[in-house]
């Protein structure tokens, strides 16, 4: 975690881990970002012996940004009951090589949209628990300083949560899953129900987030024929609409692009080489970093 001096690299690289764990925390860059940033600004604000008395800035840093994260969390329950349609998590694009906030973060199964989507069914707890705990191998006694629980506590909250991740199912290949996508986006393009309908599982779900600042559902689309009718209902009304294949959260997903600007970001949960689900992020506030590589 580093000594009682911390360079300017070790505090970079004590960054990029921290946008890592908030990322997966709260489903926002932004929201990150802004947590981590207190918790650098807490650091600072330390007197510079007191900084010298932390043996583990990283340590200490960790434990600061979770604690944040946890009240965040908690806010958030209350923002999003207020929130117009279903919330999704901010999608990521792939790394460009830029020095982008959505290039810091490690594309990997605890980022993909349907991980994301059950880290929103725990308590602010228990996903604290089971993130720090199960995704970075934090041990116990350093959640129990994040929480003010004890280890016991916390091992039976990451449990808890665990139980819930259980449920969830097991992602396929990703030469699959973009095969599979690939076969939504040309049933799309070419308008053809029936090979729409194929590909999507008769039981899909599709939930889209708009935010009340885009048009979209404000209740999930349930099977795989009301999901193809309505995608093709989109394509009926929205001429000049792209359709490309791209990364979205480290796997193959969609985006919708219209004069250069992206309108939609669709991520999906695909079995035994079918749609299950699609989750369709139309809230241009969490597009931005989208249409800025598009």
């Amino acid at each position: 975690m580093g000594a009682a001096g911390v360079g300017a690299d070790g505090m970079a690289g004590e960054r990029r881990q921290l946008i890592n764990v908030a990322y997966r925390l709260l489903g926002s860059l932004t929201e990150s970002e802004d947590a981590v940033q207190e918790a650098y600004a807490r650091w600072y604000a330390l007197p510079p012996g007191k900084r010298r008395e932390i043996l583990a800035p990283g340590a200490w840093l960790t434990t600061v940004t979770g604690r944040i994260c946890l009240d965040q969390l908690g806010s958030a329950r209350a923002r999003r009951e207020r929130y117009v349609g279903a919330w999704l998590p901010e999608p990521l694009p792939d790394g460009s090589g830029a020095e982008d906030l959505a290039d810091q973060v490690v594309l990997d199964e605890s980022v993909a949209m349907a991980f994301l989507v059950v880290l929103e069914s725990m308590t602010p707890a228990e996903r604290v628990a089971f993130v720090l705990h199960d995704v970075f191998r934090y041990p116990f006694a350093e959640i129990a300083a994040v929480l003010g629980r004890t280890p016991a506590a916390c091992k039976q909250l990451a449990s808890s949560a665990r139980r819930r991740v259980g449920t969830a199912t097991t992602p396929a290949r990703t030469a699959d899953r973009a095969d599979t996508v690939r076969r939504v986006r040309q049933a799309w393009q070419r308008k053809d129900i029936e090979a729409l309908v194929t590909v999507l599982d008769p039981a899909a779900v599709m939930t889209a987030d708009g935010g009340g600042l885009a048009s979209a559902v404000l209740h999930p689309v349930e099977g795989g024929a009301r999901i193809a009718r309505y995608l093709l209902a989109i394509a009926e009304r929205a001429p000049g609409l792209e359709l490309l294949e791209r990364s979205v959260n480290g796997a193959p997903g969609l985006v919708a692009r219209r004069a250069g600007v992206v309108l939609t970001v669709a991520a999906f949960d695909v079995a035994d080489g079918r749609v299950t689900r699609i989750w369709a992020v139309r809230n241009p506030e969490k597009l931005r970093r989208w249409t800025d590589r598009a």
